[in-house]
């Protein structure tokens, strides 16, 4: 429909957001759901506006830049301790296998980021991916779709977010048992005690005014890439003095082993595993829409840059660790620290360059989880101001004067404290961390991307952000395969041989989590949740009714 005929209501289309001469947007959705597409070519320059045209006020505080944006994603993915944290999922493909599996698999992730991008573009709000679910799905089936994949995008970043804890409890207690020379036992209930502390550190972080938590982004970039340079510095240098030479060619790029019992090819595969959770959470950028500056142009450069950065610079630091490990790939995956890239550096720096290193890494993670709360948080508080979640009247309340979902970020921290759980069940358990988050969010990302291809490709009205009429859709194939793929492969455990403690528990905990979402919605939350819903008020709808003479909301239908 070209115009609004008469008035829209909430609650039975779910969604009704006003005109604005000032955005001039293009309208294409249909007329039982009333929704709007943005062209963000017109209206990006306007945020406020724009973002009035999807149907919300604004409540957060836009101090975000450009450069901010990309910092969040990219202190999400801390480069360096991720890499550290999956070393030893990379090396079981052997040095090249590690190296190369990167290449493969970071540049198919960019496909994701690239589709991602261009739905950002168009309509860019806190809570993106549920949106847009909404927006293209099926008349049928988008509230029931959208529910869904709001519940696991917001599962996944918490789960991301206690991955990234526990990854950053194990680099703390791995440089404490450098420090005590080994006489150290490491055990499942110190380890979730440090990441216990960590989540409550980095949610009080999360919970300063919106100016500070833009500048931690800044702040945590530069940390990141200060421990990067050091590291291409020192772990070369330290190489030559105690060992004299570095790996030969042959081995850093061609020597493909297979320390699993899986066959070669597949476990080159499943080496995939360390560029896919590490290069991951690139959704943090959407899910700060509502605070960006220019969202329609800054979120998708933040997405896609973050995504390049990080994904070149991986490949350098695998190389640069392979060239410099010891030749004994079972030596280091085997180490006592339980940390094989904590054994990388002892062999090439010695004990104290060790403590130095694994602290500053602990640091900079310890950076990156408190990036991810705040990513999370603003996903659980766009989620329940749409009425998705249990108690949304409590937790979609920001905080006036710091202009913070202080609520979403106390639940997000209860969440990810909850899920850390699995650590104290053993090792098996605790390594589903690390997949709980990727199968959550490839979901989560790939479902918009393959509905604006099939059913909503007519409603598609493209932003500031766009291929074109011909790349477009070949990327967007190619990330959906690429994410049905990753969604199987992160389901394999680590052997063939599988028993209660080698099982992969993922399938298990994400699975249950969707089965129980569509059943909760069926028998109870359908009858609040109609899909994203406008929150402007009647004082701020009168008022740009007034001022442009256009119709707004009311109690009707179309």
């Amino acid at each position: 429909m070209s115009e609004i005929s008469g008035k829209v209501s909430p609650k039975h289309t779910g969604f009704s957001p006003i005109t604005s001469a000032q955005s001039r947007i293009h309208e294409i959705a249909t007329a039982a759901s009333g929704i709007r597409a943005i062209d963000a070519k017109v209206a990006g320059t306007d945020d406020e506006g724009l973002l009035a045209e999807i149907g919300y006020k604004q409540e957060l505080k836009r101090r975000f830049s450009t450069f901010q944006i990309f910092g969040i994603a990219y202190s999400i993915m801390g480069i360096l301790p991720s890499v550290a944290s999956l070393l030893g999922t990379a090396l079981t493909a052997g040095p090249a296998g590690a190296i190369w599996s990167w290449v493969v698999s970071s540049a198919f992730i960019l496909t994701i980021g690239i589709a991602m991008s261009e739905l950002a573009s168009a309509i860019p709000t806190s809570g993106g991916l549920y949106y847009w679910t909404f927006y293209y799905a099926p008349e049928g089936w988008r509230v029931p779709l959208s529910f869904v994949i709001g519940l696991s995008n917001t599962m996944a970043l918490c789960s991301g977010a206690v991955s990234v804890f526990y990854g950053n409890a194990e680099e703390i207690l791995a440089a404490v048992y450098l420090t005590k020379n080994g006489d150290f036992d490491i055990t499942a209930g110190k380890t979730y005690g440090v990441f216990a502390g960590c989540v409550i550190t980095g949610a009080l972080v999360t919970c300063l005014s919106s100016k500070n938590v833009a500048l931690l982004q800044s702040v945590s970039s530069i940390c990141h890439t200060g421990l990067l340079v050091l590291f291409f510095i020192a772990l070369p240098i330290g190489t030559k003095v105690n060992r004299g030479e570095f790996n030969h060619r042959g081995f850093i790029f061609g020597e493909v082993q297979n320390w699993s019992d899986w066959p070669i090819g597949w476990q080159f595969c499943l080496s995939f595993m360390t560029a896919v959770w590490t290069i991951g959470s690139f959704d943090s950028c959407v899910h700060m829409s509502e605070e960006a500056k220019n969202a329609s142009y800054g979120v998708p450069i933040g997405i896609c840059s973050s995504i390049t950065v990080c994904g070149f610079l991986g490949f350098f630091i695998l190389i640069c660790t392979v060239a410099c490990m010891n030749p004994d790939v079972e030596a280091v995956l085997g180490t006592d620290t339980g940390f094989p890239m904590a054994q990388v550096i002892y062999d090439s720096l010695g004990n104290h360059w060790a403590i130095a290193f694994m602290s500053l890494m602990a640091a900079c993670q310890w950076l990156m989880g408190s990036s991810l709360v705040t990513a999370a948080s603003r996903q659980i508080w766009a989620f329940a101001r749409d009425d998705g979640l249990p108690f949304c009247n409590i937790v979609k309340v920001v905080n006036k004067k710091l202009k913070v979902p202080i609520r979403a970020v106390i639940l997000a921290c209860l969440i990810s404290l909850a899920i850390g759980c699995l650590c104290l069940a053993g090792s098996a358990a605790a390594n589903a961390l690390f997949s709980l988050g990727v199968l959550g969010n490839y979901l989560a990302w790939c479902t918009p991307v393959f509905l604006k291809l099939t059913y909503g490709k007519h409603k598609f009205t493209p932003g500031t952000f766009y291929l074109g009429p011909v790349l477009s859709p070949i990327v967007g194939w190619i990330c959906c395969a690429w994410g049905v793929f990753i969604m199987i492969l992160v389901c394999f455990p680590a052997t063939k041989e599988v028993d209660k403690t080698d099982m992969n528990y993922c399938i298990v905990i994400t699975g249950g989590v969707w089965i129980l979402s569509i059943i909760f919605f069926f028998t109870y939350k359908y009858k609040y949740y109609h899909g994203p819903k406008t929150n402007l008020n009647d004082e701020t709808i009168e008022e740009d009714s007034s001022a442009e003479n256009v119709p707004y909301p009311s109690d009707e239908k179309v």
